[in-house]
């Protein structure tokens, strides 16, 4: 037997006792630091070795939780097994649909900013193609047969078009109850627009959750997120979450960068001290998906994509820049500095009281899940949200056509594997390589990872000490 490479190993010397977390089989134990050097043992020349009676308890709890394997070969099949389960899992059937590629902001890192006249071309969805997009789902519903219809609104600003939302909440309801299905409904928005009429007309359709975007304090906020005409959100944004706030789950997140990081403990000062801080069901900040500098090597720096005329085509075109994950890349000076960043927030919003992530990613991402779809305002469907504003990344349609283009990104899509590029790190069960937007944003490659590794295990060690806290 041998340690597993999927292992994460934390030491606590004040107590002698080691946390252990196997990232695959997402098994966690505290355990003495003589149990634990039970995983550093020597290999004989079989590659096994004996652990003797005396230890015949501690190694079969090692074993059972997955801390102790056969081979590394056992833990690259048992990896291979793993992501072939999430991909194939039919519990949920998870749709992101995005009601309109408009918005009313300018934030300054978004494409959206960059053109006054944006939202006279923008996409929106129609009521004709939310009917059709009803009935793929539909389709979809019957064959698949899910535990969960999970709708996720997003944008663009989705909230500019509330009356498809309506129509497709209410007839998915339906659709959904009908086969036994419970339908659950997120709003991801920037808040504006939010209303407690918007909330109760969808709360008996399945409303849970509404995630908002705060991005720093008050003056940091306006800076990053004004309306079109330069005038602050903040104000208007918080009004309407104490509007809210108890008749839905209230999620705030945030995008930061190395200027307005330091803007955020502000923020957490001035939401403890809200009214409806305790409704708060979390709270979650991560740095910002930015243009690339101009190209360089691969793996290294990035590449500037360009259209036909040779004009560059810039990141999430139409797509809100929240639907991309943290980037990344070890050429990056500021990728570090960002995941420290990211870390000290974190501990900053749990010091606050407030619920967060733990910082360890729960799974891969959506693009690597066959029951998870985006569908775009023309009913063009892409294998993330964050994909969307590029059209050359349609996998599908709604009306099942078949078109060259569309079927050649979806066979991209399907080849993806950047962890392949991760050699033997802990975090692949979890994190599969990371967000391919911001690969594909950082460096033209959806198959280049993006490492967060060092965040990750900045987020283990803050587990490991409120778990020992805890017991």
């Amino acid at each position: 037997m041998q340690s597993s490479i999927f292992n994460v190993r934390v030491p606590l010397p004040a107590r002698d006792e080691v946390f252990l977390m196997n990232t695959i089989t997402d098994a966690q134990l505290l355990v003495s630091s003589d149990v634990a050097a039970l995983l550093d043992r020597e290999l004989d020349r079989d590659g096994m070795w004996t652990a003797g009676a005396d230890n015949r308890e501690a190694i079969d709890l090692l074993t059972e939780n997955g801390f102790l394997v056969p081979s590394r070969e056992h833990d690259r099949r048992t990896l291979d097994a793993h992501l072939a389960r999430v991909k194939s899992d039919a519990t949920e059937l998870h749709i992101t649909l995005l009601t309109t590629l408009q918005c009313n902001f300018a934030c300054d890192y978004c494409f959206q900013g960059d053109h006054g006249d944006y939202n006279k071309f923008a996409d929106k969805m129609t009521l004709e193609t939310a009917e059709r997009v009803a009935a793929w789902i539909e389709r979809e519903l019957a064959r698949v047969r899910p535990q969960y219809l999970t709708l996720m609104f997003f944008g663009g600003e989705p909230l500019l078009n509330v009356p498809v939302m309506y129509y497709l909440a209410e007839r998915l309801w339906q659709s959904a109850r009908e086969l036994g299905v419970e339908q659950r409904i997120s709003i991801i928005t920037n808040g504006l627009l939010l209303s407690a009429e918007i909330v109760d007309r969808l709360v008996p359709f399945g409303l849970k959750g509404v995630k908002i975007t705060l991005d720093g304090d008050r003056d940091m906020h306006n800076k990053m997120r004004p309306l079109r005409g330069g005038q602050g959100t903040f104000d208007r944004i918080v009004e309407n979450v104490r509007a809210v706030a108890g008749r839905v789950g209230i999620a705030i997140g945030g995008n930061f960068d190395e200027q307005s990081a330091g803007s955020y403990p502000a923020l957490l000062d001035f939401l403890k001290a809200q009214s409806f801080a305790d409704k708060l069901v979390k709270v979650n900040f991560k740095p910002i998906v930015r243009a690339p500098e101009p190209a360089k090597p691969k793996g290294m720096l990035p590449l500037i994509p360009v259209s036909a005329n040779g004009v560059p085509l810039k990141p999430l075109n139409g797509t809100c820049m929240t639907s991309a994950g943290a980037g990344g890349a070890s050429g990056c000076d500021s990728c570090n500095v960002l995941d420290d960043q990211m870390s000290l927030l974190r501990e900053e919003t749990k010091r606050h009281g407030f619920p967060t992530p733990d910082g360890v990613p729960k799974g891969p991402c959506h693009v690597h899940l066959q029951h998870a779809h985006t569908i775009g305002p023309d009913g063009s469907m892409y294998a993330c949200p964050g994909s969307t504003g590029e059209k050359s990344l349609s996998t599908g349609h709604i009306d099942d056509r078949s078109e060259p283009w569309r079927e050649s990104a979806r066979e991209r899509f399907l080849r993806l594997s950047p962890w392949k590029e991760c050699g033997d790190c802990a975090f692949i069960p979890t994190c599969a390589g990371g967000c391919v937007v911001a690969s594909h944003t950082t460096f033209g490659d959806m198959n280049t990872p993006t490492c967060h590794k060092r965040t990750f295990e900045s987020a283990v060690i803050a587990l490991a000490q409120d778990v020992a806290s805890a017991s």
